[in-house]
Order: C-alpha cells, then sequence, then structure tokens
C-alpha cells in the first residue's frame, strides 16, 4: 500500500470513529514535506488533532451553556487542513486552516500552542456573530475568551487592564470580558446567546446594567497603576 493510500485510509477510519455527538472531524496534512508539514506530523499528528477538535466542542458548549442541540448551530462535519500559508490560522465555513508555516518556525512547545490555536478557530465555528451585526473584534476577543478559559494561554498575549478599547479584539479583549464574566459568571455565554440573531452595545447594559464603554472605564480603573 502506498504511504498516500495509507494516509487516506487512517484519514477515513479517523473521521469515522472520532465524532462528538453527531459531529464529524477530519484533519488533512497538505504541507507534506516541508518543515511545518513534517514537525507537525511528528510533534502534533493527526489523531491528536482529531481528540483535540473533539474536546475543543465539548469545552466550548459548556462555556456557551449550550447543552441541548436547540442552543447550538446546526454543524454536521468539521474539517482541518494543515497548509502551507501565510500568518496563523483561520476558519471559514466549518473549515479551519492552520499555517504550517508558522507551526514550523515556532519556538518552543508547537503542540500547546496548536491546541490553543483550535480552541480559537473552533469558537468561530460554534459562536454566534450577531447575524454579521457584532464589531470583529468582540468576536475575535470572545474566541480569544474561550482560549484563555482553556488553559492554553501564549506568553506574549497582553495582561489584564491593557488595552485601548473594549473591541480592540483578540487578547485584549478576551481580558476585558474574563473581567466581565467576573461581575455576572456566565456573562460571555449569555451574551453570546443574545447574538443569536443580532447585535447592540445595549447588550451589555442589558446583562451588567452599566454601558460597555462605562464598563471598560472601570475595567482600566481597575488596573491602572
Amino acid at each position: 500500500m502506498s504511504t498516500q493510500m495509507l494516509f487516506l485510509a487512517t484519514l477515513i477510519v479517523l473521521s469515522s470513529s472520532l465524532q462528538s455527538h453527531a459531529v464529524e472531524y477530519t484533519v488533512t496534512n497538505n504541507a507534506g514535506n516541508t518543515t511545518g508539514g513534517t514537525r507537525f506530523s511528528s510533534e502534533i499528528g493527526i489523531p491528536y488533532s482529531c481528540r483535540t477538535l473533539t474536546a475543543a466542542t465539548g469545552f466550548i458548549w459548556r462555556v456557551f451553556h449550550q447543552h441541548a442541540p436547540g442552543d447550538r448551530k446546526s454543524v454536521q462535519k468539521v474539517s482541518l487542513f494543515i497548509e502551507t500559508m501565510d500568518g496563523v490560522a483561520y476558519e471559514s465555513n466549518n473549515e479551519i486552516h492552520v499555517s504550517a508555516t508558522y507551526l514550523g518556525a515556532f519556538s518552543g512547545d508547537v503542540k500547546g500552542e496548536f491546541t490553543g490555536v483550535l480552541y480559537h478557530e473552533m469558537t468561530h465555528v460554534w459562536q454566534w456573530n450577531g447575524d454579521g451585526e457584532a464589531p470583529g473584534g468582540l468576536i475575535e476577543g470572545i474566541a480569544d475568551f474561550v482560549r484563555l478559559r482553556s488553559g492554553y494561554v501564549p506568553g506574549h498575549w497582553v495582561g489584564p487592564g491593557q488595552g485601548d478599547r473594549w473591541d480592540q479584539g483578540y487578547d485584549v479583549t478576551a481580558r476585558f470580558l474574563d473581567y466581565c464574566n467576573g461581575l455576572r459568571n456566565g456573562f460571555v455565554a449569555k451574551l453570546n446567546k443574545k447574538m443569536r440573531t443580532g447585535y447592540s452595545d445595549s447588550y451589555f447594559v442589558d446583562l451588567l446594567e452599566r454601558s460597555v464603554d462605562q464598563l471598560w472605564k472601570d475595567y482600566k480603573a481597575k488596573y491602572a497603576t
């Protein structure tokens, strides 16, 4: 059996056997014998990737308090591709693309970094986006909030209280959302639920009885030196 056929057979077995609540996961390494593709195969691998996708889905549902199928998006299949490309990763139409170039050049625990990236990108699969009306920085911030809660936090992230705007995105917004979640346990889950059909900054008032601008001021004041 050729190497390619063996890989495809392995992929089919993994696709059929590693499922979570009727969600199918597939992983394809398109980076071949590149530095990143080889490092993915030797230090991460397809079985671990499938297990991580499965674990991330369950974790995200718990963070979002999506205990019933009706609370969630209807997603039957999530596909992960390791690609030779710029950047780190992106999600589109339930497909996650991770840069083999990034993995190959990463200095440190590449498996831990890869895991954190998957938790972020899997959040994009499952989160509501306000029917396209929510700020992009909030969408990315919620994804990094999930990564923060998962414990796979990279060393380059900003600390609490840093940043210029609440919707700056990524780690800045994730830290702010963590502060808001501390004011009301389950805040992020409730915010995500409200974003199922639309978005308004007034959701912060509805849930925390303060405007998002006032919350940002209070947050910055808490960590001022």
